[in-house]
């Protein structure tokens, strides 16, 4: 997409960008037990997996999230296409962490997107965190013993998120504040 697309009109959107590796290797959270009980839980041990990349918009709810088989510069690559296709109209701000491949020099960035790094070291400001957790509890104690079967239950999964759950997880007041400042 050229620079002749985005017009004065064109709006900005501003998503929170992360990855996450989902993999065979069941979920453990806590469970409540009996006093001196432990917790009984089905188990398969394989090492497949894949990373989810996804962009969600804290103040919207819009999303969209693509999967590939690794979490490198490539995976990312392959990931900034589908998503600047996907908002192609608008001028999109990709806030996200200071993983090495997010800064590779081998990187083409879409004219109509623009990452924004947050400070290193500082997982608890970027939203899309909270998203992958509750993902993650989500599968907790479940087994898929392919990995085809875990992309299945993920891609359930993200559908069942409406925008109003994803604005709600992923609504940091910072952020939608920050949102709501850069739009006035």
């Amino acid at each position: 997409m050229g620079p002749s697309v985005l017009t004065r009109s064109s709006s900005v959107r501003i998503f929170s960008q992360d990855e996450s590796r989902l993999g065979l290797l069941p979920i453990r959270r806590r469970r409540l037990t009996a006093r001196g009980g432990q917790p009984v839980g089905r188990t398969y041990s394989a090492f497949e997996s894949y990373s989810l990349y996804g962009a969600v918009a804290p103040t919207t709810g819009e999303r969209f999230f693509l999967a590939f088989p690794y979490l490198d510069a490539q995976g990312f690559q392959g990931f900034l296409p589908h998503f600047a296709h996907h908002s192609a109209h608008s001028l999109n701000v990709l806030v996200l962490d200071n993983g090495s491949f997010h800064a590779a020099r081998c990187l083409q960035i879409p004219t109509n997107v623009v990452l924004v790094p947050l400070p290193p070291y500082s997982p608890e400001l970027n939203p899309s965190e909270r998203l992958w957790r509750d993902l993650k509890d989500r599968l907790s104690h479940g087994v898929c013993r392919k990995l085809p079967a875990l992309r299945g239950r993920v891609t359930r999964l993200l559908h069942s998120y409406s925008p109003q759950m994803l604005r709600s997880l992923t609504g940091y007041p910072y952020f939608v504040n920050a949102v709501k400042g850069l739009i006035l």
